[in-house]
């Protein structure tokens, strides 16, 4: 993961302090610049405007750059904090913002595309919230509506890189200055890994947040696709679309209503 962390990581099914306090949602964007994924989802919205939910959207950079192409977007995230930042970006008066999780949201309209980024499937720790989530999504999706989401493959054992020599950096945040961020393993138990993310502010000034990720491999996540009523139509290993593979680094999931 290097050193950033994109998804809305959980503490008894709650958004961690990470993307509910105010100073440390700030961190988020400077901490997570633009990558191959932002890519990939934009590219899979194309240039046909779209209804698209945007789920955990975070601090809405992605849902932004969607509407600004002209596509009809909704964001939806669980931490306050994040969509505050989400609606004070540039552009994000184009955007419907919705505070509210995957297993619960009921927002009447249905949606072309659904996505779900920054690996925020992992943060559903058992069965019944997994089922929850994609049963509740699907119902979200007009006919030939499509769900994409992505999870680390557990085959590659990423976690095992998560310490903090390996994601050590500093990034510059405005209005507050450089932040050291670094990240720890607490605990691994199954498929479930619990990690700090560190916060240097200056001396005697850092914060401490605790995540827990649940971790599958393709078939795991497969046959959950299929319990929820949905069909894959796309499985893919990275975010360049290569097929995937038992040590892809993702589980990228292109899915529709059965």
């Amino acid at each position: 993961m290097a050193a950033s962390m994109s998804e809305a990581g959980t503490v008894a099914g709650r958004p961690c302090a990470s993307y509910t306090d105010p100073r440390l949602a700030a961190v988020y964007d400077p901490l997570n610049p633009p990558d191959a994924a932002d890519a990939f989802y934009l590219d899979l919205a194309g240039d046909r405007p779209l209804t698209i939910l945007d789920v955990g959207c975070g601090t809405g950079r992605l849902a932004t750059a969607l509407a600004e192409r002209g596509h009809r977007v909704t964001g939806a995230d669980p931490a306050g904090a994040m969509l505050d930042v989400a609606r004070r970006r540039p552009g994000g008066d184009r955007v419907r913002w919705v505070e509210g999780t995957a297993g619960t949201l009921a927002l009447g309209p249905v949606f072309d595309l659904i996505i779900m980024t920054g690996h925020v499937f992992q943060v559903f720790l058992d069965d019944d919230a997994v089922l929850a989530a994609l049963a509740n999504l699907r119902e979200h999706l007009a006919p030939g509506g499509k769900l994409a989401f992505e999870m680390r493959n557990a085959a590659v054992r990423d976690w095992e890189t998560w310490t903090p020599d390996e994601t050590r950096e500093v990034v510059q945040v405005p209005g507050i200055g450089p932040v050291e961020v670094f990240h720890d393993i607490a605990g691994v138990d199954g498929r479930l890994v619990t990690f700090e993310t560190h916060f240097v502010f200056g001396p005697g000034d850092t914060a401490l947040t605790t995540s827990t990720l649940r971790f599958m491999d393709h078939g795991e996540v497969a046959s959950f696709v299929e319990a929820a009523g949905l069909r894959a139509q796309a499985w893919y290993g990275d975010w360049d679309r290569s097929a995937r593979t038992d040590d892809s680094p993702e589980v990228i999931a292109i899915a529709g209503r059965v």
